[in-house]
């Protein structure tokens, strides 16, 4: 009788173990792509057949397939970076959102530090020829030696009147 309950706890251990088995049968990777992840780069990708559309948003079938594509890719361990390089090589550099620096695109990249300084140039510049303007304007010391200056202009001016108005007088 005793051999038999230990059979019979046998016999219950072994089925317990055998329910348990699918468990273990399941894929050891714990870690699943969520809509997250895959929306994270895919929003970085447009799509190459809508125009300006940005992968996470689309709702063509390519789009989903492309987004499951993304999925698999990162269940696999690939980079954000292996899947834009996957994307560019296939689509062209157009379907992605921040294109490389190469070719001409550098002149992307530069252009507004490019403009930003010459901008800036261009304003000192001009600060610079409005403040020797206005000085040249405020201070009699700056004119030529040949001509005469504003104020003994201005003096001659007023004696002429002054004679003018005195030798009326006289007339008169």
């Amino acid at each position: 009788m005793k051999t038999s309950r230990i059979t019979l706890y046998i016999l219950l251990l072994i089925v317990i173990m055998l329910m348990a088995l699918p468990v273990f049968a399941q894929d050891s990777d714990t870690t699943t792509i969520t809509d997250d992840q895959v929306n994270e780069v895919a929003k970085e990708v447009y799509c190459p057949v809508c125009e300006s559309t940005p992968l996470d948003v689309c709702e063509t079938q390519a789009c989903a397939d492309w987004r499951e594509l993304i999925r698999t890719k990162l269940a696999n361990g690939e980079s954000q970076q292996d899947i834009f390089d996957y994307f560019a090589e296939q689509y062209g550099d157009r379907v992605l959102a921040t294109p490389p620096a190469r070719g001409l695109n550098w002149l992307i990249w530069t252009w507004p530090f490019i403009a930003l300084i010459g901008g800036a140039y261009i304003f000192v510049r001009l600060l610079r020829g409005m403040r020797r303007a206005a000085v040249g304007e405020a201070s009699p010391t700056t004119t030529s030696v040949d001509s005469p200056s504003p104020t003994v202009e201005a003096d001659d001016y007023v004696n002429r009147i002054e004679k003018e108005l005195r030798g009326e007088q006289d007339k008169l």
